[in-house]
């Protein structure tokens, strides 16, 4: 796809679109002298540079990749006209696109009836979801995992409730045993259920939480906001597939967050919240009599805490799914790249006499640390935080984060390991670019060599 061939499409199309209107002088505040922008923008292109290559299968770092072309195409197209999907007059086109894409994503999940609307990320997703918790049982918390996203901990703050870390097991998985003594207290409304958690990819045991939490009367919320689109890999043939149980689950949770700005090839930030429950759209009933005016149809201002929110990004989502759509077929294909290199790093791993699998890989993230003497969790932070350092220097560069483990975390899955600190950075490589299927041998030779110190 040539972006440059479409993005000057764009642009042409836009402004044919503009010249039906009439012509128009443009204000000379806004005109801008061709030599003072090529000065600014030389200094901008150049400020760019400093960051490191989202986009090239070396970095393995954090969740970070370049958005589908279909996508920047969908966003800057749209981005020219500036609507705002707050009401249907600042975002006819645009909203209409946004309702059609969370249906598609609703369809993924499972789930029959729906509300739901795009958010500019997946922590003001939660925070609705929360939001709409704190609205249906006034006075009872949230439980969610330790290994949970932070954002939970403070969405429960933001709203004034009560949050309820939960232990994990050796897999960072909840722990439903240690959940279901905190729920017989009356204290907990809603369970957060993570699939996928953004530290080791772990998928809470969501089919099992399910009739845990109807016996005890209490709402379950799916935050998938990084796993969300792996459900398109739930019972599939071969190496990539995962199993179904947890995935298909999710259609009888109350409500659902995804990002697809991670696995959905969408720029920052796309996020979006489901409820199953398409009554809770009585919690945000307000007033602006300014606002809706053109239609007495359901604007999603109606049904979403945000304001303002770029149609830009609903627009880029409808046209990327046309191209690549949520299907195990579409976009499944994608993860399914990502999932296979994963496990074809373990493997690398399992076979190398200087590097240990920490947990082996639900999804795409692999987690590992440099087996050192002596076997000590301070060693292991020590060899973890040169790898890193080391890795992003010199002419063949290898882009990797780490990950904090605790002690009881580290001893729990590596026994053997002399627990002299309260924890230890480890090495964690996210491979969410499909590219990494093909690069992933190189990535692996590199860090054994960094280890080696070479």
């Amino acid at each position: 796809m040539d972006l440059q061939h479409w993005l000057g499409r764009a642009t042409h199309a836009i402004q044919q679109w503009a010249d039906t209107f009439g012509p128009y002088q443009q204000h000379p505040s806004l005109q801008v002298d061709d030599e003072l922008f090529a000065a600014v923008f030389e200094e901008f292109t150049g400020r760019l540079q400093d960051n490191y290559p989202f986009f090239h299968p070396s970095y393995a770092g954090q969740m970070l990749k370049p958005p589908h072309p279909a996508a920047v195409v969908g966003y800057l197209t749209t981005m020219l006209i500036n609507p705002n999907n707050h009401a249907l007059d600042g975002g006819p086109a645009t909203a209409h696109m946004e309702r059609e894409v969370v249906a598609r994503l609703a369809a993924m999940f499972g789930y029959d009836t729906h509300l739901g609307h795009l958010t500019t990320s997946g922590t003001i997703a939660n925070l609705e979801a929360l939001f709409v918790a704190r609205e249906l049982h006034p006075g009872r918390g949230i439980a969610y995992s330790q290994d949970a996203h932070y954002t939970h901990g403070r969405m429960c703050r933001v709203l004034g409730m009560e949050g309820h870390p939960v232990a994990t097991d050796d897999r960072g998985r909840m722990d439903l045993d240690a959940l279901e003594d905190l729920l017989r207290t009356g204290r907990v409304g809603t369970v957060v259920l993570t699939a996928g958690t953004t530290g080791l990819g772990a998928v809470d045991p969501i089919h099992e939480a399910v009739p845990l939490a109807q016996r005890h009367g209490v709402r379950i919320h799916v935050d998938a906001a990084y796993g969300g689109f792996f459900t398109l890999l739930a019972g599939a043939d071969g190496p990539e597939g995962l199993p179904p149980e947890p995935w298909r689950a999710i259609s009888r949770c109350d409500s659902v967050v995804v990002d697809p700005h991670k696995h959905g090839l969408q720029p920052y930030g796309c996020g979006a919240v489901l409820f199953r429950d398409p009554e809770v759209g009585r919690f945000y009933l307000h007033d602006s009599p300014y606002t809706y005016f053109t239609s007495a149809e359901l604007h999603l201002g109606e049904i979403s805490l945000e304001c303002s929110r770029a149609g830009a990004s609903a627009a880029a989502l409808w046209l990327t799914f046309q191209i690549v759509p949520p299907t195990p077929d579409g976009l499944g294909t994608v993860l399914a790249a990502g999932r296979r290199a994963a496990l074809k790093w373990v493997d690398l791993i399992d076979a190398s006499d200087i590097l240990e699998v920490y947990q082996r890989p639900e999804l795409d993230i692999v987690s590992y640390f440099p087996t050192v003497e002596p076997a000590s969790l301070s060693a292991i932070d020590t060899a973890s935080a040169r790898v890193l350092a080391d890795g992003m220097t010199g002419p063949d560069p290898v882009f990797l984060s780490t990950l904090k483990a605790d002690r009881e975390a580290f001893t729990a899955r590596h026994p053997k390991i002399t627990a002299d600190a309260d924890g230890a950075r480890i090495l964690r490589s996210v491979l969410m670019k499909p590219e990494a299927e093909d690069h992933v041998e190189r990535i692996h030779t590199r860090v054994e060599q960094l280890v080696r110190g070479r």
